[in-house]
C-alpha cells in the first residue's frame, strides 16, 4: 500500500498564488474606493476588512471541522500533493471507494481546500497590512493617524504561527490538544486586529476613551478572561466529539453529578479518541468534559449579564452592553440547541460565532476604555479624550 507523506511542499507556491489571486480583490476594493484619501485612512479600512474577513474563516474553520473534513486532505499543504482536489481526483476517489464514509472524500476534500484558500487569502491580506504600515511609518508618516508598526507584525508573526498549527492539525491526524490551540489562534488573531481597529477609530474619529469605575473594570477584565477559558473548554468539548455525552438539560444521564472521570477527560496529550490505557477513551471522560464546560457555562453566562448590566448604565459604552447581552442569550439558546437536538451544524457553527463576536466585542470593550485613576472620585467619572 503507497504511503502518503504528510508534508508536501511542491504546491506550495500554487497555493500562495490562489491566496493571493483571493486577496486582491478586497486589496483593489480598498485602495480603489479609497483612492484620494491618505495612506492612514486605507490601513483602516484595510484592518476592518481583513477582521471581517478572519471572522468569516473561523466560522468555516468550525464548519470544516464540524463537518469532518479536517483530514478531507491528509497531507499538507496540498492535497495528494497538488494544489487542489481536481489534480488528486484519483487518490481521493480510491480512498472514497475503500471508505465511503472515512475522513477522504471529493465533499470534505474540496471543503479542506477552500479552508486553506481562504486562510491563505488572509495571511496575505495581514502580510500587506504589516508591510504597508511599516513602509509608511519608515517615510515618515509618525502621526497618530497611523498604527504603531509593531501591531500589524505582531499580527504577522501569529498568522504564521496559526498556520503552523493549521498543518499539525492535519499531520498529527485532529490531535485534540492542536485542533484547540488551532481554534483559540483563530481567535487570538481576532483580537489582535479587533484591537488595531479601535486603535484607528479613536486616532481617525477623535473617539474618547472611556474611563470606568475599578469594579467595573475588573468586571470587564475578568469576564474576558473567563471568556477564553470557557472557549478553551468549548474547543475541548468539540474536539474529542463530547457534546453528546450529555444528552438532557439541566441534569446529565438523569443525574446532576454523572459518573465522571476527570483525569481521563482532561489529559491533554493524547490522540483523537485515545484513553489513558491505549483503548478507546471511556464515556465517563467524555462526560467529564462535557459536563465540566456545561457547569463553567453557568458562570460565564452570569458574568456576561452582569457586565452587560453595568456597560449599559455607561452611555459611552452601552452598544457593548447590548452586544454582550445579546450574544450571551444567543450562546445560551444555541449551546442548548446542541445538547437537546443533537448537536446539529447549525446550531454548533452559531455557537462557535458567537464564542468569536464575544472575543471582538470584549476586546472592543477593554480597548475602549480603562479604569479610572484612583484619586479620581466617582463624581468625576467621565470620558477622558485619547
Amino acid at each position: 500500500m503507497e504511503t502518503q507523506e504528510l508534508y508536501n511542499l511542491s504546491p506550495a507556491l500554487r497555493l500562495m498564488g490562489m491566496g493571493l489571486v483571493l486577496a486582491l480583490g478586497p486589496l483593489a476594493w480598498v485602495w480603489l474606493r479609497n483612492k484620494n484619501q491618505p495612506m492612514a485612512r486605507r490601513l483602516r479600512v484595510l484592518t476592518l476588512l481583513t477582521l471581517f474577513l478572519t471572522f468569516d474563516l473561523v466560522l468555516f474553520g468550525a464548519f470544516t471541522r464540524l463537518t469532518d473534513s479536517g483530514l478531507g486532505c491528509p497531507d499538507w499543504p496540498g492535497c495528494y500533493g497538488h494544489a487542489s482536489p481536481v489534480g488528486a481526483s484519483q487518490p481521493i476517489s480510491a480512498a472514497q471507494t475503500a471508505m465511503p464514509s472515512g475522513p477522504v472524500t471529493h465533499s470534505k476534500a474540496w471543503i479542506e481546500m477552500i479552508h486553506r484558500y481562504l486562510a491563505t487569502g488572509v495571511g496575505v491580506l495581514i502580510l500587506t497590512l504589516a508591510v504597508a504600515t511599516w513602509l509608511s511609518r519608515r517615510k515618515g508618516q509618525q502621526n497618530a493617524s497611523i498604527l504603531s508598526a509593531w501591531w500589524p507584525m505582531a499580527t504577522l508573526v501569529w498568522v504564521c504561527i496559526q498556520g503552523a498549527f493549521g498543518a499539525l492539525t492535519v499531520t498529527m491526524k485532529l490531535f485534540p490538544l492542536i485542533v484547540t490551540l488551532h481554534l483559540l489562534g483563530g481567535l487570538i488573531l481576532l483580537a489582535l486586529l479587533q484591537a488595531q481597529a479601535v486603535r484607528y477609530a479613536q486616532a481617525h474619529d477623535a473617539t474618547r476613551t472611556v474611563l470606568l469605575s475599578k469594579g467595573v473594570w475588573l468586571l470587564l477584565t475578568a469576564t474576558f478572561l473567563l471568556l477564553w477559558l470557557q472557549i478553551a473548554l468549548g474547543g475541548w468539548v468539540s474536539t474529542n466529539y463530547a457534546v453528546l455525552a450529555c444528552s438532557e438539560f439541566p441534569a446529565c444521564q438523569g443525574s446532576f453529578w454523572p459518573a465522571m472521570d476527570f483525569r481521563e477527560g482532561f489529559t491533554f496529550w493524547r490522540a483523537l479518541g485515545a484513553g489513558l490505557d491505549g483503548n478507546n477513551i471511556s464515556f465517563q471522560a467524555l462526560t467529564a468534559i462535557h459536563y465540566v464546560h456545561r457547569l463553567a457555562a453557568y458562570i460565564v453566562f452570569a458574568a456576561l449579564l452582569a457586565l452587560a448590566w453595568q456597560l449599559r448604565r455607561i452611555p459611552a459604552m452601552r452598544s457593548y452592553g447590548n452586544w454582550v447581552g445579546g450574544l450571551a442569550l444567543w450562546q445560551f439558546a444555541t449551546g442548548l440547541s446542541n445538547v437537546v437536538l443533537g448537536w446539529p451544524l447549525v446550531a454548533a457553527v452559531s455557537h462557535t460565532g458567537g464564542a468569536a463576536a464575544l472575543v471582538v466585542v470584549l476586546t472592543g470593550a477593554l480597548f475602549s476604555s480603562q479604569r479610572v485613576p484612583q484619586a479620581a472620585s466617582a463624581s468625576k467619572l467621565r470620558a477622558s479624550p485619547l
